[in-house]
C-alpha cells in the first residue's frame, strides 16, 4: 500500500507536475472573519532527477537484469507515461 503511494509519488517528481499555489487574505467585517482575496496560480515544478534515480535504484528492476523483450516492454511502458503526462499538461494549458 504505500510502496504504491511512494512510487506515484516519486514518478511524480520525476517527470514533473503542474500545481495550483493558493494565497487567502482575510480581514474582518461586523466581528466575523470573511476572505478578502484569493489569488490562485499555477505553478509548474519541474522534473527530478534525483527522483529518476531513487527509482531505477530502489523501486523498478534494474535494468541490466531484464531481457530484451523486457526492455523493450519497459521501453513502452515509460514513454506511454510520458505522453500521458504531456497529454495532462496540454490540457491545463
Amino acid at each position: 500500500m504505500y510502496k504504491d503511494k511512494i512510487k506515484n509519488a516519486l514518478v511524480k517528481k520525476a517527470l514533473g507536475y503542474e500545481t495550483d499555489e493558493v494565497v487567502e487574505e482575510y480581514g474582518y467585517a461586523d466581528g466575523e472573519e470573511v476572505l478578502l482575496k484569493r489569488k490562485i496560480t499555477k505553478k509548474s515544478v519541474p522534473p527530478d532527477i534525483q527522483a529518476v534515480k531513487i527509482l531505477q535504484d530502489e523501486l523498478l528492476q534494474p535494468l541490466e537484469k531484464l531481457t530484451d523483450t523486457d526492455l523493450q516492454k519497459e521501453k513502452q511502458r515509460l514513454l506511454n507515461m510520458l505522453l500521458k503526462n504531456n497529454d495532462k499538461r496540454g490540457e491545463n494549458d
